[in-house]
């Protein structure tokens, strides 16, 4: 990174992040609260792809909670099997569509705390919910966000948790949910994990740690 501070380069991040995604999509095909809650949950350690080609089966099977709870679980199970991590993310599923009828009249609680109660659903998963679902400011960090964050020398990289710490204190709360979009699709498209282009990644080409950008041109080199 060059000389500006952490301040300009936040406001780089953004502005570069806003002209390249104005409107960024939801990710994950979802009609109300309880589809986009079910979705989210398939899509841990699965692409959102691939929850988008699962999903339509399982909620012609049922998409709500009253319907879910009365399901079989193994039913469940061979719907979802594409996404991985079937046997315990089925069973998540059951179970929190039957809370939701025991204890939320049916509905998808607008709380942390009654969200993050629920069966499979941990923090990510909530904050999603509440984002996309509430439009309560939130900052879903995922391995995404994490990777980028580092990269740009915004967070210390050392846990999700000290990486949404970090984001929430450097973003102004009025973009937290569209600027967490924005990071997920600019990090697919230009400042993936794997088969990394560094010249075309421009925020972290103007904003980044140098020596991530070293060993990005070094690794890029050996390809060539």
């Amino acid at each position: 990174m060059d000389s500006m501070s952490k301040s300009e380069r936040v406001a780089f991040a953004m502005a570069e992040l806003e002209a390249r995604y104005p409107a960024p999509p939801i990710p994950l095909d979802h009609r109300d609260a309880y589809t986009l809650l079910v979705s989210v949950l398939l899509s841990a350690q699965c692409t959102d792809k691939r929850v988008n080609t699962v999903t339509p089966g399982l909620f012609e099977l049922a998409d709500n909670p009253r319907d879910m709870a009365r399901q079989d679980v193994d039913e469940i199970r061979a719907i979802i099997r594409p996404c991985g991590l079937s046997p315990r993310k089925s069973a998540a599923i059951l179970k929190l569509s039957q809370m939701l009828c025991e204890e939320h009249n049916e509905q998808v609680p607008c709380d942390f705390e009654a969200l993050e109660a629920l069966p499979g659903v941990g923090h990510k998963t909530a904050s999603v919910v509440m984002s996309q679902a509430f439009d309560v400011p939130s900052f879903p960090v995922d391995t995404h966000i994490h990777r980028l964050m580092w990269r740009w020398g915004l967070s210390s990289g050392k846990n999700v948790e000290q990486t949404e710490r970090d984001a929430k204190r450097l973003f102004p709360e009025s973009r937290w949910n569209k600027l967490h979009l924005q990071i997920i699709y600019y990090a697919r498209e230009l400042s993936p994990a794997r088969g990394w282009r560094i010249e075309e990644d421009v925020i972290t080409l103007k904003i980044g740690r140098k020596a991530v950008i070293a060993d990005a041109r070094k690794i890029a080199s050996r390809r060539a």
